[in-house]
């Protein structure tokens, strides 16, 4: 049976950093009443008292009328029916271990894009296991989605997923407006992983353009690293996908080349020859191919898929390779 989303649904997020503002944002917009979970202080009281985030897109500002922040989880999760999760997957964990009331009868969106380090497990499959809801109760928001343009009402394509599409149509109505574009998906899989490999790739093209290969080079490593995401998902969950798609390979583009890019700046430093720690130390937001690069080897243990790029990338992190060797090696594995 599945689980069905009621029309009158209240809507919680989870988070207070841009991507989290940013939905928020949406929501607010769209007159909903937002409850927001936010465990900074600072950030707490100057959205009280000011509607606006200090940290994080800060000229964003929001009527006090319509959003609920607080540092209670149990109440903020009481209070909603859906519940979109909007940390950095690292600190997922964290952010929930404070929660007390059950999950069973909400409705669980995760817009994260990593994997739970330490679990090997997406996001969507450490809820459906901590937690105990039913993958009909587990949603993604997702797609070429960088939170400065969205805050600033750049044109933006999402994509919203879900085993039920009556459910995924809900969802996409709280969040619709002019300037975003949706898209359904029964997907979760594939485009929850895809979400995690884009960020890998991104790091590898960093590293390309620090160490001054050029734009024919980048052509060829982003093209194979479409391939390289096909080939592990088909060999992984097969399904009648198509991996072209904005949710897949549009997302992929826009984390490999843009300036917003996280990964694409963590990559960038290394190539042009930072250590990786000395690189994490410098980043001011998670980027979340560095903990994606360690648990997709340790997943595609089991699946055995041909992964050059996503190797390069996990031993120039994890086991102190030359940059500059492992990606002259790795052009010579490229098609």
């Amino acid at each position: 049976m599945e689980y069905k989303i009621g029309t009158d649904a209240r809507c919680a997020v989870i988070g207070y950093g841009s991507w989290a503002t940013a939905l928020v944002g949406l929501l607010a917009g769209n007159g909903r009443q937002v409850g927001w979970y936010v465990r900074n202080p600072e950030v707490l009281e100057s959205l009280r008292s000011e509607g606006r985030n200090p940290r994080y897109l800060s000229d964003l500002e929001f009527d006090t009328s319509v959003i609920a922040p607080s540092d209670d989880l149990d109440t903020v999760v009481r209070d909603a029916d859906i519940v979109i999760l909007a940390t950095p997957s690292a600190y997922l964990k964290d952010f929930l271990a404070p929660l007390t009331v059950s999950l069973k009868d909400k409705f669980v969106v995760s817009a994260i894009k990593g994997i739970v380090p330490g679990d090997y497990q997406t996001v969507v499959e450490y809820i459906h296991d901590r937690y105990g809801l039913s993958y009909r109760q587990i949603g993604l928001f997702t797609g070429p989605s960088h939170a400065e343009e969205v805050s600033r009402g750049k044109l933006s394509y999402l994509t919203v997923v879900c085993t039920d599409p009556e459910n995924a149509h809900l969802i996409g109505s709280r969040f619709a407006g002019p300037n975003i574009r949706l898209s359904y998906s029964t997907d979760l899989y594939g485009i929850e992983y895809a979400a995690i490999l884009k960020n890998i790739y991104a790091l590898a093209v960093g590293m390309a353009v620090g160490l001054g290969y050029g734009d024919n080079f980048l052509a060829v490593l982003i093209a194979n690293s479409v391939g390289e995401m096909a080939r592990f998902l088909e060999e992984s969950y097969p399904d009648r996908r198509d991996t072209l798609v904005s949710a897949y390979l549009g997302d992929l583009l826009v984390t490999c080349y843009s300036t917003y890019s996280r990964n694409r700046r963590l990559g960038l430093l290394i190539g042009h020859g930072c250590t990786v720690k000395s690189a994490l130390n410098e980043m001011t937001m998670v980027a979340e191919g560095y903990f994606a690069a360690d648990c997709i080897r340790h997943i595609n243990f089991r699946h055995q898929v041909d992964m050059p790029i996503a190797e390069m990338v996990y031993r120039v992190l994890y086991e102190k390779g030359s940059a500059r060797k492992l990606m002259q090696e790795l052009t010579t594995k490229l098609i």
